[in-house]
């Protein structure tokens, strides 16, 4: 029963916060941006805690676990850069599209429909696949405590989170995210500390550095460098094009005080890296600790559960609920965005129409038999990098060939994306680098040397 009073009391928790602290949207541009003059403090909280998906809180500790510092590193280290060197762009489209709205759309005003007809089509992408990866991940955890069938908690959890975005959209997304913030700040702070004395104080962090077999504490070594081959360079393009590739990211651009934007996105990086390096560190305790884990993808759950008393599990659950759901309903404000893109004239009730479809397509992705986390996590990060180079040339006041920008795009898609995937499902590392390196390189190649001219569309 524990999980399921968990569940309950979480979403009550949210629908009330919503509920007392927000309004009901009942115009389309209401819902998506507010009134643009969302606060540094909510801003920042709600950045943070947007970014915190699964990987964050699993990820981080698989690595260290299994690939000690090294690994940690290539994930904590740019999921932290990556926010800082976005939010100088964030500004700049919030100058140059004051009243925008989408990634998108900023993309149409400057080429063609079909441009923003491909934008739209990478955006809407990672907003699905985002959102599976948090009820994967969310459903994986609550499968082992509660019995219940993985698929009614893909179902359950989706449905938490529509419960409270609908309301009023971006405004429940922001006031949500700075209490699940709050939530997993405070979990941190009293169960990584208490789990490192259980098992013997700092020596148990120091005698894990190298994950569990010891290999991994230098950077440049040779099983250090595998790691940067393997999952470090992937990785960091993956997430440098993170929320460049993300419309939560431009939706917040467009949402934040334009004096605040650059602050709130760098305040919020940092308040974000405490989550991994926290997680990391149940990972080399893990490491050291002997314990034979069900599974290693959720290891920091399952340390807590063995080490800790069993009512820690609660506060626990909550913070992995947090981290899953503030990504989640930021996915669903940002498709809720994207439907002013496909018709003019949107009201509310189709952008929370496109919220469903999109949480029905994330329910079925995330129930494909033998998906990892981390494998979803490494595709639909080398997805964002297609629209990477386009957007920072663009934004850079670069306007490029209308066509070299589309086929570009359409290049990434259709070539690096495939032998990314090809490489990582077949395991061979030097596929899944090229593929990674195709992603991103090859639609900002295409799209500079593409000869400019005008196009009719």
């Amino acid at each position: 029963m524990t999980g399921t009073l968990v569940l309950i009391a979480y979403t009550l928790l949210m629908l009330g916060a919503t509920l007392w602290l927000t309004r009901r949207s009942t115009t389309s541009e209401d819902f998506c941006v507010s009134n643009r003059k969302l606060g540094l403090f909510q801003s920042s909280m709600s950045i943070a805690s947007t970014w915190i998906w699964a990987p964050a809180l699993f990820v981080s500790a698989e690595k260290a676990y299994g690939q000690g510092l090294v690994g940690l590193f290539w994930f904590t280290v740019p999921n932290i850069l990556c926010l800082i060197f976005f939010a100088g762009y964030a500004v700049k489209i919030r100058d140059r599209f004051p009243t925008g709205l989408t990634l998108s759309g900023y993309m149409h005003t400057v080429y063609s429909p079909r441009v923003k007809g491909v934008y739209l089509t990478q955006l809407t992408g990672i907003a699905v696949f985002s959102s599976a990866v948090q009820l994967l991940a969310g459903a994986t955890v609550l499968h082992l405590i509660t019995g219940m069938p993985f698929w009614l908690l893909t179902v359950i959890l989706a449905a938490i989170g529509y419960s409270y975005s609908r309301y009023s959209g971006i405004r429940a997304s922001v006031v949500t995210d700075v209490l699940q913030m709050g939530i997993i700040l405070l979990v941190c702070a009293i169960c990584v500390p208490w789990s490192v004395l259980h098992q013997g104080g700092i020596n148990a962090i120091v005698s894990g550095l190298g994950g569990v077999s010891g290999k991994f504490t230098d950077l440049f070594s040779a099983d250090g460098m595998l790691v940067f081959w393997t999952f470090g360079l992937p990785t960091a393009i993956g997430l440098t094009s993170g929320p460049f590739g993300d419309q939560s990211f431009w939706q917040r651009a467009f949402s934040i005080d334009k004096r605040e934007i650059r602050k709130a996105f760098v305040i919020g990086a940092l308040i974000f890296g405490i989550v991994p390096l926290a997680m990391g560190t149940l990972g080399f305790v893990a490491a050291s600790s002997g314990i034979t884990f069900t599974s290693t993808s959720v290891l920091s759950f399952e340390l807590v559960a063995a080490i800790l008393p069993a009512w820690v599990i609660i506060p626990f659950l909550f913070m992995i609920l947090s981290g899953l759901l503030s990504t989640i309903d930021s996915n669903l404000c940002a498709v809720a965005s994207l439907a002013t893109d496909v018709k003019q004239d949107v009201t509310v009730r189709d952008q929370k129409r496109a919220m469903l479809l999109m949480l029905v397509a994330a329910i079925g992705i995330a129930n494909i038999p033998g998906l990892t986390i981390t494998t979803l996590f490494m595709i639909y990060g080398t997805l964002r990098a297609t629209t990477l180079l386009p957007t920072i040339f663009t934004l850079n006041s670069r306007k490029l060939s209308e066509a070299g920008v589309f086929y570009g795009v359409i290049a990434g898609l259709t070539v690096g994306l495939p032998l990314f995937v090809l490489g990582t499902l077949s395991g061979n590392t030097l596929v899944k680098v090229i593929g990674s390196l195709t992603a991103a390189g090859l639609p900002g190649i295409v799209a500079l040397l593409w000869p400019k001219r005008e196009v009719t569309v």
